[in-house]
């Protein structure tokens, strides 16, 4: 009888920008910068809110925590590009593979449900305003933050937990960018019934089932700001929602793409591209879309560097 090999994989090799023309170093130079960006940004928005009194509200409370995640979610898959640029040899581990995926579902796990707080928070705001420093009381924000953390995290155990007892026959070369859950499935030899049926069935708790919360809370919130007579007042409510609403359709619709592929799957240039803006463009422009929208932070940023200035 043949024995079948089912020999274990010790490194895999990322085909994802094997077929893009430009060399290593230009990317070096593109994702270092995209990183930077990243973080400066996300740490000025940090540095903001715990700095500025006035940004001591749950609204800020609950940004800074995005912002955490977007530097989180872009450093477990950035650093690790950045090195086999330099190297310019495109592999990680296995273990360090299995660690990427499951730190990567996690931050990405825990963004959908901060991003239905962050709603929740406005629903609170403008449809029970004489009620919100009850409903949403610094002890009830630790709270909702917290649980976003864990609801994240737990969805990454279980695929991670599920992953590890994958069987790869030797194939070690991964059709993507960085290590995650459906490029992992597709070159695995062993049964993934079991994986793909947790994934659809997480799928609808942890992305679907927040993204419908969303949408009902701006039901009533929409609802609500009809109901205000002045253009004034419709216009400052509308305001402290703009730039939710414009977070929540970058990272919904780009998590759409990333994790709900058609069953042929995307070419390997269409896949790097929607990867790329998942996990580094989203986080690159949400600092951006606060900062540039939202006037309490443009006045806490031109106090804060007035103050360096004097400095």
């Amino acid at each position: 009888m043949a024995v079948e090999n089912h020999t274990q994989v010790k490194e895999f090799i990322f085909l994802g920008f094997s077929g893009l023309p430009a060399n290593p170093t230009f990317l070096f130079v593109l994702f270092l910068a995209a990183y930077l960006a990243i973080v400066v940004g996300n740490f000025m928005i940090l540095i903001l809110v715990l700095a500025d009194s006035c940004l001591h509200s749950p609204m800020y409370f609950f940004l800074s925590h995005l912002s955490c995640l977007d530097i989180c979610l872009s450093t477990v898959v950035i650093p690790k590009m950045l090195a086999n640029f330099l190297r310019q040899q495109n592999t990680i581990s296995y273990r360090q593979c299995l660690a990427q995926t499951f730190f990567l579902i996690g931050f990405a796990g825990c963004e959908p449900a901060l991003l239905a707080v962050m709603a929740y928070d406005r629903y609170a705001a403008i449809c029970r305003p004489l009620h919100y420093s009850l409903l949403m009381s610094k002890r009830v924000c630790i709270q909702l933050a917290s649980a976003s953390w864990v609801w994240g995290f737990l969805d990454s155990a279980i695929h991670a937990a599920l992953a590890a007892n994958l069987s790869f026959c030797g194939v070690n070369q991964i059709p993507h960018i960085f290590c995650d859950v459906p490029p992992l499935l597709k070159i695995a030899c062993s049964d993934t019934h079991i994986n793909k049926l947790v994934n659809h069935i997480t799928s609808l708790f942890v992305g679907l089932g927040p993204f419908l919360f969303i949408i009902l809370s701006y039901i009533y919130i929409l609802a609500s700001i009809l109901r205000i007579r002045s253009e004034g007042g419709r216009s400052k409510a509308l305001s402290t929602c703009a730039s939710h609403i414009i977070v929540v359709t970058l990272f919904i619709g780009n998590g759409f793409l990333n994790y709900n592929r058609p069953s042929a799957g995307y070419s390997l240039e269409i896949d790097t591209l929607i990867s790329a803006m998942f996990c580094i463009v989203t986080p690159m422009l949400n600092p951006l879309i606060y900062s540039l929208r939202n006037k309490e932070v443009k006045g806490a940023l031109r106090k804060f560097l007035d103050c360096k200035w004097r400095d």
